[in-house]
């Protein structure tokens, strides 16, 4: 049996990007090993058929964490076997990329984004720099590389003359579906939903602008479920705009969990601002996962996320991040005769945008690695 290990600087609870590929490579016979980090605040991982490894590491955050990872990982990788090594964004790159030319094993990078883009780079110079310079000299070397949609594709290609396979992260249909009522989770009958989730609330995401949206906003409540920096700014901004009453923070759930919480909401929101090119050309998860839920979408205008919106009918694409215009789109949708229409096209595209549809790409890549190996 080939042996794959999967790496991740995350601590492996929300990324179902990962996890699906882990299953993808277990349903082909791969014996899976997956690798990141624990949290002080992980939440604990729900069980899997493939193994997981979760390194407890001296430090969360800063230059000291990145270099104490990049050396754990190294020796993590040096000291287990493996047939493959998958590499997920650029901050679990160089080890992967090293141990697999000194073992003369295949390599598959996943880039999640545009790593060197993202907001919390692009003001810190140095920093960029550092990054841009790795991912300069290696990116050229790597033969098989995937990632999330045909915009960040093209602007690597033109990068670095790669061309990346593109597998976008649309959520498996549940074997399980877990149902749940607003009595049970304490969610108001009388009112509207709108939800905003995901694992990354962050600035320049137009979260800010949807909680200040709220005031004008009647007969609906907001409930914010996920984490990101954003999220104590956001609780301040509720504080001191009396909006306790209409904006409610979940926090993190596991990923079953926040399946059947975004189930009972009326409206599912995703508004990334054009800030910078990591964010223009983003297709977040959570889109999908409205889609998936039956959940009618009102999305910023981001080529990827309008792309989605205007091919299946399902939501409205916002032109604004102005408060009082957000307010507007929301009370317009909450209450336009198109309401059922939008949600019955989700269903409709759900069966499109399927992982058991999109995961075949992945055998574009994995056939070949494979069949070298006489795995099927």
């Amino acid at each position: 049996m080939q042996k794959a290990i999967v790496s991740v600087i995350n601590d492996l609870v929300t990324d179902q990007r990962v996890h699906k590929t882990c299953m993808y490579l277990h349903e082909r016979g791969v014996e899976v090993t997956l690798v990141g980090r624990i949290k002080s605040d992980s939440l604990p991982l729900p069980e899997r058929p493939y193994r997981t490894v979760r390194m407890k590491l001296n430090r969360e955050h800063g230059p000291l964490f990145y270099l104490e990872f990049q050396w754990r990982l190294r020796n993590f990788l040096n000291e287990n076997p493996a047939d493959i090594l998958v590499s997920n964004d650029l901050d679990t790159l160089w080890p992967n990329f090293t141990v697999a030319r000194q073992r003369k094993i295949p390599l598959v990078y996943d880039a999640h984004e545009i790593f060197t883009e993202v907001p919390e780079l692009i003001h810190r110079r140095f920093k960029q720099r550092t990054w841009q310079r790795l991912e300069r000299k290696l990116l050229p070397h790597i033969k098989h590389m995937i990632t999330v949609n045909d915009s960040i594709a093209n602007w690597y290609h033109e990068k670095y003359g790669v061309q990346p396979l593109v597998v976008r992260n649309i959520p498996d249909k549940p074997s399980v579906v877990i149902h749940k009522t607003r009595e049970e989770v304490g969610w108001p009958l009388d009112k509207k939903i709108i939800v905003l989730q995901g694992a990354g609330i962050n600035i320049d995401r137009g979260s800010e602008e949807l909680v200040q949206a709220m005031q004008f906003v009647h007969g609906a409540v907001l409930m914010i479920i996920g984490s990101g920096d954003v999220l104590p700014k956001l609780k301040q901004m509720v504080v001191e705009l009396k909006l306790s009453d209409r904006v409610y923070f979940v926090g993190k759930v596991r990923p079953d969990e926040l399946k059947a919480l975004t189930r009972l909401a009326d409206i599912g929101v995703t508004l990334d601002k054009d800030t910078n090119i990591n964010y223009r050309f983003s297709l977040p998860n959570k889109i999908f996962d409205y889609i998936h839920a039956g959940v009618p979408v009102l999305s910023s205008k981001l080529p990827e996320l309008k792309r989605i919106i205007t091919n299946y009918n399902v939501g409205v694409i916002s032109e604004s991040h102005v408060p009082e215009v957000l307010a507007r789109e929301v009370q317009h949708m909450l209450e336009s005769p198109q309401y059922e229409i939008w949600k019955s096209n989700t269903a409709r595209a759900a069966q499109e945008l399927s992982w058991n549809n999109e995961k075949r790409r992945l055998d574009i890549v994995f056939d070949e690695i494979l069949s070298k190996s006489g795995v099927k």
